[in-house]
């Protein structure tokens, strides 16, 4: 994408922390950094494998990539968009491969940064034996209990959390009916869960979903799942609000906060773990200013509810994100231009993390909510 007229507007970001170097003695001052100083634990981009999907045109931009992605400071954290979900990690009934989902998850080791992992159970991107066989009860409770124990048990100790069942509502509340829920109900819920605590105990366990940002009948449905789990005794740590937003249609600072606080309400943890803002492209000064408003909103309501621990942008560099390949007319969904150069949203992200996002009811007792670049 060539948007000759956004030189006046992106030449601050340009000059922003994403280019600044490491000063010896004192942490690189990129996003991970203002988060930390804002009480959470983590700002993350999910990242795939190079050369794969919408990476695959783009090889001579991944030497600038990695190099922002890995050693610039402004990420704590990653996900594999694609690389541990089940028709990569078991293509075929009991044969397993991980090698997909090790390559980032190897780098996320060699950096220092947090691993979450994503998805165990899910309705879309199954191996192709998992839709076409015809179930019984209890053969589907076998596959589901040897894949995540092959899964988890690969990456054990080395996830911070994982995405456990993902997307599992429909848009009223009601359970989605995927082959899970045709043959077991929602105790495929209950049995995922159980059999990924057992395997690796001290990974947090999430349910995970989008439009679950602002206050509604599918955000009653996930509290429902919480609440479900919680009362077998079944171990749920989090709720993963995935944020696939609409810069124009966005919702405001209040409806998030009363979106993550109902969550945490529950004695779960919450994050945002797939964040994008899609506008109509191509992009304007005017919809830019949108997405930046967006943006700021929905990081701001994470940093001021006490129960939101971070934040995972869906990759950050516009050419390698899956919205333009299905929302026909969309794109620069992320904070990076195919330039390298940032978008306004970056700063609306610094502005939120370090508390001038304003007219929010509820403020989170932080420590370090106030304080000075």
């Amino acid at each position: 994408m060539h948007l000759s007229f956004l030189a006046s507007l992106v030449l601050a970001s340009s000059l922003s922390v994403a280019t600044a170097q490491k000063v010896k003695g004192t942490p690189k001052r990129g996003l991970d950094y203002y988060a930390k100083r804002a009480g959470l634990k983590y700002f993350g981009s999910a990242t795939d494998s190079p050369g794969q999907r919408e990476r695959a045109p783009y090889a001579t931009a991944y030497p600038q990539y990695d190099a922002i992605m890995w050693d610039s400071g402004e990420f704590g954290q990653t996900t594999p968009t694609n690389g541990q979900k089940w028709t990569f990690v078991e293509p075929q009934k009991g044969i397993f491969n991980f090698t997909e989902g090790e390559i980032v998850a190897t780098k996320a080791r060699d950096a220092g940064m947090y691993l979450r992992c994503h998805a165990l159970v899910w309705h879309s991107q199954l191996a192709p034996w998992v839709e076409s066989t015809t179930w019984t009860p209890d053969a589907l409770r076998v596959a589901i209990v040897s894949h995540i124990t092959n899964v988890v048990g690969h990456w054990k100790g080395r996830c911070y959390a994982w995405d456990v069942v993902n997307e599992a509502l429909n848009e009223d509340g009601t359970y989605r009916n995927s082959v899970f829920y045709q043959v077991l109900g929602e105790d495929y819920i209950k049995l995922a869960f159980e059999t990924a605590s057992k395997i690796d105990p001290s990974a947090k366990l999430y349910y995970n979903d989008y439009n679950l940002e602002s206050p509604g009948a599918k955000v009653d449905g996930a509290k429902r799942i919480v609440k479900l789990l919680q009362g077998a005794g079944i171990k749920i740590d989090g709720v993963g609000l995935q944020a696939h937003l609409v810069a124009e249609s966005h919702p405001t600072l209040d409806q998030h906060i009363e979106a993550i606080h109902g969550f945490a309400s529950l004695g779960v943890e919450v994050a945002l773990t797939e964040l994008d803002i899609r506008l109509q492209t191509p992009a304007t000064a005017t919809n830019l200013a949108l997405q930046k408003e967006a943006y700021k909103n929905v990081v701001g309501a994470c940093a001021q509810v006490k129960g939101c621990i971070g934040v995972t942008i869906w990759d950050f560099y516009d050419p390698f994100s899956w919205v333009p390949s299905v929302f026909s007319g969309q794109g620069a969904a992320l904070l990076w231009f195919d330039n390298f150069t940032t978008h306004p949203a970056y700063d609306g992200v610094v502005e939120a993390l370090k508390n001038k996002t304003c007219g929010g009811r509820k403020k989170a007792s932080r420590s370090s909510m106030d304080w000075n670049a």
